[in-house]
């Protein structure tokens, strides 16, 4: 018997390591594909765009707020991989009543770490887990001996109504490990602000995400002509707020991101 504790504090049971597997999460896809999953995965969301080989080839469940239940349970998982933020309570209860499902909660590093284990352990890639946390946390390493402090920043993740990256949540624990302060912290989670908010708190930098929101040139220039004394940069949001295989790219895109700022 396999058996995890996840992150809503669930405990997940499995007979046997999962043959059957449906990944709901975008970041958990990819790292299952890392992990060497090919055959155990069999259905995505239509936002699991890394690797793109599996995008082309395998079933589609809906999106991550709109999952299709039918199908999922025509896939007859034993194993569904979710995420409490980024499904749908109703969703989610609805297939925790008939399949197994790890639902991970990730709003900080430690804890995405967590999850990566946990992962490796229900589909029998321990090993190959451990080798992917060993790495990435040797890259923190490296990039945390830098130490240091590189001023203020709004992130924001959307655009009407503006909204921004609050404290209690992944994207903010990373800029924080990244060494930027997060001017908005004292808000939670994603709050809807105004430019009013921003030109008041005087960031030294703007990051403007390229995900959920595509943010363009066209809002660069926006934030600019009202943030004059601002750095204005659209930033990878995947390298913020994918937990999982990804964060292997995170620190040496947040070394690039340091370099472009100053």
């Amino acid at each position: 018997m396999i058996t995890v504790i996840d992150g809503v504090g669930k405990k997940v049971e499995l007979a046997r390591p999962a043959r059957r597997i449906v990944s709901t999460v975008p970041s958990q896809s990819e790292y299952l594909f890392d992990l060497g999953l090919e055959n155990e995965v069999i259905g995505i969301t239509k936002f699991c765009i890394h690797p793109k080989s599996w995008f082309e080839s395998k079933q589609k469940i809906g999106g991550t707020k709109n999952l299709h239940l039918d199908k999922i349970a025509a896939l007859n998982p034993d194993l569904i991989i979710a995420n409490k933020e980024e499904n749908t309570l109703s969703d989610i209860e609805w297939l925790a009543e008939r399949f197994p499902i790890y639902i991970s909660d990730i709003n900080t590093l430690k804890e995405a770490y967590q999850s990566m284990s946990d992962i490796g352990m229900l589909t029998n890639r321990e090993v190959e887990a451990q080798d992917w946390l060993n790495r990435i946390q040797d890259e923190q390493r490296v990039y945390n001996a830098a130490d240091q402090e590189f001023g203020t920043v709004a992130y924001l993740i959307w655009n009407d109504p503006l909204m921004a990256v609050g404290s209690n949540n992944f994207i903010h624990d990373m800029l924080g490990i990244g060494g930027w302060d997060n001017c908005f912290s004292h808000l939670k989670r994603y709050p809807v602000i105004t430019i009013d908010d921003i030109i008041a708190e005087a960031p030294h930098l703007l990051f403007l995400s390229s995900e959920p929101f595509p943010f363009k040139q066209s809002h660069v220039s926006y934030f600019k002509e009202h943030l004059p004394q601002t750095e204005v940069l659209i930033v990878d949001g995947e390298m913020f707020s994918w937990y999982g295989s990804r964060l292997l790219k995170s620190f040496k895109y947040f070394d690039k991101l340091r370099e472009k700022a100053f």
